[in-house]
């Protein structure tokens, strides 16, 4: 079961922007790449940068999260997809605590198709990675 559309980072404009400005997180599985919501960065002058900011501010009630996995962790997509589907799966129990407006990307590392990694772990990893970031509701 996929995320909600409204929970989804799709663009790749976004992925960068998180790749680029977000803090880091690191766990055994997962490396979690976060940028805050925009209310709390200070504004740019430069008039490009407001129409990002404008177009994003749309964005702000709900927390987008994309997962990127690479062919490093396995060259078969079947494994790629089954540790994709497991991570949506355990954060689909998460949604409800986290704080409105954050970009996330979680990104697999090898280790978590080496080591027949299942639901649960992603789960306790996820929740650790998070709450390191301060996502979840109440901590921000």
């Amino acid at each position: 079961m996929a995320l909600p559309k409204a929970n989804r980072l799709k663009s790749r404009k976004d992925f960068q922007a998180v790749f680029r400005e977000g803090i880091r997180r690191h766990g055994s599985y997962l490396t979690l790449r976060a940028l805050k919501p925009l209310c709390s960065t200070k504004p740019s002058l430069d008039a490009a940068a407001q129409n990002i900011q404008a177009t994003n501010s749309v964005h702000l009630a709900s927390t987008r999260i994309g997962i990127s996995i690479s062919t490093k962790v396995s060259k078969r997509a079947v494994v790629r997809n089954r540790i994709k589907r497991q991570i949506t799966a355990a954060l689909h129990s998460l949604l409800p605590k986290l704080s409105p407006g954050w970009r996330l990307v979680f990104i697999v590392k090898p280790t978590a198709a080496e080591s027949k990694c299942v639901s649960p772990q992603f789960l306790q990893e996820l929740e650790q990675l998070l709450a390191q970031t301060e996502v979840f509701d109440g901590n921000s």
